[in-house]
């Protein structure tokens, strides 16, 4: 079938760079401004204890955790001071009344509850909830911020709370990564014109990377009218759509000039390029797009709109780079270098690095393996106390405004107003008993170690005591049969003492059924959530690999050795992410601030990206090693040359993508900077320690049963497996050339 591919495209070359030329123009048409109808939310799982609670909240008291802060500060004297005191509830009331606010109280409306107080009497804090989903949040808050940041003869006031926080981090974001894509770009172009040594071979990959990132915009406007997609997709397509075409062309371009340079014509060298690497492009793409599929079976929308980009982006690389990229290349010919740099000369088999490199691993495949496995092993031991998280304002730098102002709140108050826990009763009555019985409630939750202060609907409670009796705004914890509490906490919401906070109050005696909402309850909540999807995810992605690589090689070792030794690469690359990034080892380096914890979202995403890019190499690897082994049949031979034949094309797909991630790592966002150096470290090291050690230390223990499989499963994979076609004859002078540089006079 590829082959057939492959001579159509050369036979209809102009008409298929013409419909992708079409096609490339509709896609920018509709999915260029697709960023407009993307959401900036989608972190929730909407069954979840805490986010029903939440709807509750919202729907039937038309309350809910204060998504909005201000700071105000005295320019002299206290916050009691009348002129402040006077100015802070006009301004109070005056947010009250601003659009898009469901509620808006303060230290002065509320009675000056000392919690709300700043410890040196110079600040005090004005809390307010803008209702709606995270896109109306995010775009009222754009304009809520500078309008209420301002300052006069009595005090200033400067815009924080969790609305603000996660406003700018998509603006830093958003802005760095522009700044990230052009250093990428700009890397990308030198490295690939030193790795083609000619600038038409290098503009090759680019070109397909932008037709990928086109069409795969294309595709989430049409999924962004179907459901909810997550903006923060745009990263993943921008980035793996550039990645993997540059993969994916270095491929097929490095296989059409080594048959050009077998002497066959441009049109059997495109159509030979089409059946062997572009039927490994299509298979490694499979293995990306599986890993990316698991995705799909967690319930928080962020996820799965990743799983939606990926695949996409993933499928659309695939197709360019098997039918546009062939049908330019018919249309080059020889003209593939033209404005060359430099030319190469090649030597025979047997004389390069890597293969050298292979060589001296299976001559002692044991010490190889027992030391490489040893490093790896040690790498990854901080993984066994990786402690999950959401994100806090300290993902920001320190420069960015609400971080500044979270971090005087961190370090001036007692409380942390705006994390607090929302405890959901319904059903309850409003008679003098069940009074009663909330005043008792409240009174047991305000005793609980963590709790700074407890509101509800009978007073607010502090250390187990009525602290202040119930006053206009109490009326807003009650409508209709049901009431609900606001638990303040004394310990930051997203931390391990938030957490437990949740679980105690859950686990503390009721006199009716309660749901416990609010930061600390979504982070648990979204923990256990996305932890119990993650068996599944793991068994999906490692039986479909599995099956895939079956397919593709009829070996029941060569499958299980690669999905080991992705799993031990990546083990030691979250240890790392561990060490550097929970645990703040180079915190000062890197510039960011440690938390003490992993956002819960990116190992995940990681690993299912880092498990389908490490399949990436590993099949096309395995393809040349196979390839070789069909026609010489000796194993050590196949290992060194398929090794050698694919060396320096896999370094340099590595590199490349590589530098694509590592840009991402230039972001002020701490977990982009992980990110970005996770995935880097995760390629490099599966696409030079993994493959130039490990794989054939393994291959040559294993010697002719790597190809192994029990009668059934071969009977199966010879009528049903998708097998390599037969390699051509090539005298071993052409076969396994290995290029040398010499710079043009």
């Amino acid at each position: 079938m590829l082959d057939r591919l492959g001579r159509f495209t050369v036979r209809r070359h102009r008409r298929v760079l013409l419909t992708a030329l079409v096609a490339f123009a509709i896609a920018g048409a509709v999915g260029g401004g697709v960023a407009e109808h993307l959401s900036s939310g989608g972190f929730e799982d909407p069954n979840a204890e805490s986010i029903r609670a939440k709807r509750v909240v919202e729907n039937q008291f038309r309350g809910g955790d204060p998504n909005l802060v201000l700071l105000v500060t005295a320019r002299n004297g206290s916050v009691d001071d009348p002129a402040v005191a006077a100015g802070a509830a006009a301004l109070t009331q005056e947010l009250a009344n601003a659009p898009g606010i469901q509620q808006s109280v303060s230290y002065w409306t509320l009675g000056s509850p000392p919690p709300l107080r700043g410890n040196d009497g110079r600040q005090a804090l004005v809390l307010a909830r803008i209702s709606g989903n995270e896109d109306t949040v995010n775009a009222r808050v754009e304009e809520l911020s500078p309008a209420f940041t301002r300052q006069n003869d009595a005090f200033s006031v400067r815009v924080t709370g969790y609305a603000e926080v996660f406003r700018q981090v998509g603006e830093t974001i958003e802005a760095d990564l522009v700044k990230a894509e052009g250093i990428a770009l700009l890397i990308t172009l030198v490295l690939l014109v030193a790795v083609f040594g000619s600038v038409v071979a290098a503009g090759l990959p680019v070109g397909i990377g932008v037709l990928s990132i086109v069409g795969t915009f294309f595709v989430l406007r049409v999924l962004a009218a179907l459901t909810q997609v997550s903006i923060y997709s745009l990263n993943l397509t921008t980035f793996m759509g550039l990645g993997l075409s540059i993969d994916y062309s270095l491929f097929v371009v490095s296989r059409y000039r080594e048959e050009l340079r077998r002497g066959l014509e441009p049109g059997d060298a495109v159509a030979r390029s089409v059946q062997t690497a572009g039927r490994t492009v299509l298979f490694s793409a499979g293995t990306v797009a599986v890993s990316l599929a698991a995705l799909l079976v967690f319930p928080l929308a962020f996820l799965r709109s990743f799983a939606y980009a990926g695949m996409a982006v993933v499928a659309v690389a695939a197709v360019a780079s098997v039918v546009v990229l062939p049908a330019a290349l018919a249309g080059l010919g020889h003209n593939i270098d033209r404005l060359a740099i430099f030319h190469r000369s090649y030597k025979d088999v047997g004389e390069g690095f890597w293969h050298r490199m292979a060589v001296t691993v299976m001559r002692r495949p044991l010490v190889t393996v027992a030391a490489v496995v040893t490093v790896l092993l040690l790498l990854g031991v901080p993984f066994l106390h990786i402690r999950l998280g959401n994100p806090d304002d300290r993902v920001l730098p320190p420069s960015i405004s609400s971080r500044q102002v979270q971090d005087e709140i961190r370090q001036n108050f007692s409380s942390r107003e705006a994390g607090s826990a929302l405890v959901v009763a319904t059903g309850t009555g409003a008679t003098a008993s069940r009074q009663s019985e909330v005043d008792a409630y409240a009174s047991s939750l305000s005793a609980i170690d963590g709790v700074a202060r407890v509101d509800a609907s009978t007073g607010s409670y502090v250390g187990g005591r009525l602290a202040a009796p119930p006053g206009p705004v109490s009326a807003r914890f009650t409508s209709g049969d049901g009431t609900w509490l606001s638990v303040v906490p004394a310990v930051e919401p997203v931390s391990a003492k938030g957490e437990q906070l949740v679980k105690d109050i859950r686990a503390a005696p009721s006199p009716f059924p309660v749901s416990v909402a609010g930061l600390s309850a979504e982070l648990v909540d979204s923990k256990a959530s996305i932890l119990g999807r993650l068996p599944l995810a793991a068994g999906i992605i490692t039986v479909i690999t599995f099956t895939l690589l079956f397919l593709m090689f009829g070996s029941v070792l060569v499958p299980l050795k690669a999905v080991v030794l992705n799993l031990l690469s990546l083990t030691a690359t979250f240890g790392a992410m561990v060490w550097i990034f929970q645990d703040g080892h180079l915190a000062g380096f890197l510039d960011f601030t440690p938390t003490g914890s992993i956002v819960v979202a990116m190992p995940i995403l990681m690993f299912c990206i880092a498990f389908g890019l490490s399949m990436d190499y590993e099949v096309f690897l395995l393809s040349r090693i196979k390839e070789e082994h069909d026609r010489s049949g000796d194993n050590e031979r196949s290992v060194a040359v398929g090794l050698e034949r694919t060396g320096r094309i896999v370094t340099a797909a590595a590199a490349l993508l590589g530098v694509v991630f590592l840009a991402m790592a230039t972001s002020r966002v701490s977990f982009m900077k992980l990110f970005g150096i996770g995935l880097t470290m995760a390629v490099l090291m599966d696409a030079t320690l993994i493959r130039a050690t490990l794989v054939p230390a393994f291959m040559k223990l294993a010697g002719e049963a790597n190809w192994w499989a029990p009668g059934p499963m071969r009977r199966f994979h010879e009528r049903w497996g998708l097998r390599e076609a037969e390699a051509e004859p090539a005298p071993d002078d052409l076969a396994g050339l290995r290029p040398t540089v010499e710079r043009v006079p």
